[in-house]
């Protein structure tokens, strides 16, 4: 059977065909409007996790082409016609782009799966859902992000505005592209900025297919969004540029330090950064239906191959519980399929390049050296048509100590390390002893120590009895070296606003 004949239930089925003829083409910048050939030379080619061949290239930016871009978000962010629009018409376009993208809803995964390498059903259902139901989200807050009236002292008036921020710097990480660019585009869109948006190298492509669609339906204004392609320099030289008003990026934690440098020395622009994690995810034996736990802290790490910032990769289970636990979960591990992201039978998709699989098989290398016990998995997946693929089986450590290297670092993959406990005041202080604070889980049936667990826990976001609860109108976003600022909800809209406060004496 091939690709194009194997079916979805309930989803529309992938554009394979679409796809590989849209790749034939080298892939240009999108500068103040118009899709321009980089000033340079140098061509990136995107590679086919799933099989590890060349899915097709795009050009990388040049320094001047970074410069260009800005200098048209600066100009439509100044004057014309993005400027002088009403909120209530902003909200308008908003809805549209999301419309557009339901349009092409499955052009979008089709592009996202090969060249990710996650599952078209993960594509389809999580990541293009949700950036449509994000421009939509953000359409509806541009006439509700009010200012304040200050209650100021004296025959004074004192009111609060809110403005655009600017010009605004967005770098996009390589495991939820289209959703994280709209994570960021959307409510920077609807507070009336201009943006400068950088994908991931790695995947780029469905990016670059939305500013295709919002070109081709006119929607924008020329220059509102700008889309510039490449490595990291291109990245670190939005971030020290001088032109741009905010930074937003999401990545690692290493090149979100040196964000945060580059800010510094140029102009201090406020910088957004949601990194990394090494979430703890803890079970307590009074749990009433450990099975339903079990199942949840399974998937809630192992889908889109573990390469997920809150993932919960640190389980922690009570010592009573911990040899069943390491059981019933090893067996989910035994029975997922790696293979083919479109093949409905497939369970998990290939990491997204070969470097990201040879440093997850470094790490798991690295907890068998300081003594941990492989449960299940541990190795490469070159079973069948996986043989040039970049799959790495779904891993279980059991008999961990919570200060080795594969317990304290970020492995993003799927890696899952089980620690036993004792005393509650024993598994927090397991848990709080990373360096990074953006997810925690626990799961208990005592009401009282939920509340008290939960409160103790250093982390941004903490879920009870249901790891991963998101919503857009609650705040995603760590502590510690996990970042710095919230987004969704109004905590985006603070982002990607500056607030002024004008007197008025009477």
């Amino acid at each position: 059977m091939t690709q194009e004949t194997k079916q979805f239930e309930g989803i529309e089925q992938p554009k394979l065909e679409w796809a590989h003829e849209w790749l034939k083409t080298t892939k240009k910048l999108y500068i103040n409007g118009e899709w321009v050939d980089s000033s340079g030379e140098k061509v990136i080619e995107s590679i086919n996790p799933a099989n590890g061949e060349v899915l097709g290239d795009f050009q990388s930016a040049e320094m001047q082409d970074v410069d260009a871009a800005i200098q048209g978000a600066r100009t439509a962010l100044e004057q014309g016609s993005w400027k002088e629009m009403s909120r209530k018409d902003r909200g308008k376009v908003l809805r549209k782009i999301s419309a557009l993208i339901h349009e092409h809803h499955a052009e979008l995964a089709t592009l996202e799966a090969l060249d990710n390498g996650k599952l078209y059903t993960e594509a389809y259902n999580d990541d293009v859902q949700e950036a449509a139901d994000l421009f939509e989200y953000y359409a509806g807050w541009t006439d509700k992000y009010y200012g304040e009236n200050n209650p100021v002292e004296g025959n004074f008036l004192s009111v609060t505005t809110r403005d655009p921020i600017g010009v605004c710097g967005q770098i996009v990480p390589f495991n939820f592209p289209i959703q994280m660019a709209v994570l960021k585009l959307s409510p920077a869109l609807s507070m009336g900025n201009t943006v400068v948006l950088k994908p991931a190298d790695k995947t780029s492509y469905s990016v670059i297919r939305l500013f295709e669609i919002i070109d081709e339906a006119g929607v924008l204004p020329k220059g509102v969004i700008n889309l510039v392609l490449g490595d990291g320099e291109v990245g670190s030289y939005i971030s020290r540029h001088m032109g741009i008003d905010k930074l937003s990026f999401t990545g690692s934690t290493h090149v979100g330090k040196q964000l945060i440098h580059d800010s510094a020395n140029s102009n201090l622009k406020p910088v957004t950064l949601e990194l990394g994690g090494k979430s703890p995810n803890i079970i307590f034996s009074d749990f009433p239906d450990l099975d339903a736990a079990i199942e949840r802290s399974f998937f809630g790490l192992f889908t889109h191959k573990g390469e997920k910032c809150s993932a919960p990769t640190r389980l922690f289970a009570q010592r009573e519980i911990y040899d069943e636990v390491v059981e019933k979960i090893a067996e989910y591990a035994k029975n997922y399929k790696c293979g083919d992201p479109f093949d409905p039978a497939s369970d998990q998709g290939a990491q997204v390049s070969k470097q990201h699989m040879e440093s997850i098989l470094n790490y798991i290398e690295s907890g068998k050296e300081q003594g941990a016990r492989v449960v299940v998995g541990g190795e490469r997946d070159t079973t069948g048509t996986n043989a040039n693929g970049y799959f790495v089986r779904p891993t279980i450590f059991a008999e961990v100590d919570n200060k080795m290297k594969i317990a304290q670092e970020e492995i993003f993959g799927p890696v899952l390390c089980i620690i036993p406990f004792d005393k509650e005041e024993e598994v927090i202080q397991m848990a709080n002893d990373t360096i990074y604070g953006l997810g925690a889980g626990l799961w208990t049936g005592d009401t009282s120590r939920a509340h008290r667990v939960a409160n103790q826990l250093n982390a941004g976001m903490v879920f009870v009895n249901r790891y991963g609860c998101y919503d857009f109108a609650s705040p995603f976003g760590g502590m510690k070296q996990s970042g710095w600022g919230k987004e969704y909800a109004v905590h985006s809209l603070q982002a990607f606003t500056k607030s002024k406060a004008i007197w008025f004496a009477y």
